[in-house]
């Protein structure tokens, strides 16, 4: 007579996954996208907060004598 099938093995249903398994991904993403912020948020060539002031135009203390002059004949 013929021997029936025989056990290799039990099948069961695996635990569910720990929480960290499970969001792990949601983790890295958020800590990398934070972390690039601080890296490479800043801009650098953005308009400062207080900008410099602009020095004013100052008119010469003497005239020269080569400066052209207004003529009234026109």
């Amino acid at each position: 007579m013929a021997k029936g099938p025989a056990v290799i093995g039990v099948l069961t249903e695996p635990a569910p996954p720990t929480w960290w398994k499970a969001n792990r991904h949601y983790v890295f993403l958020v800590l990398g996208l934070v972390l690039g912020y601080l890296l490479f948020g800043q801009d650098s060539d953005a308009t400062p907060k207080h900008p410099a002031p602009v020095p004013a135009r100052t008119a010469p203390a003497t005239s020269s004598d080569n400066s052209p002059t207004p003529s009234a004949s026109h």
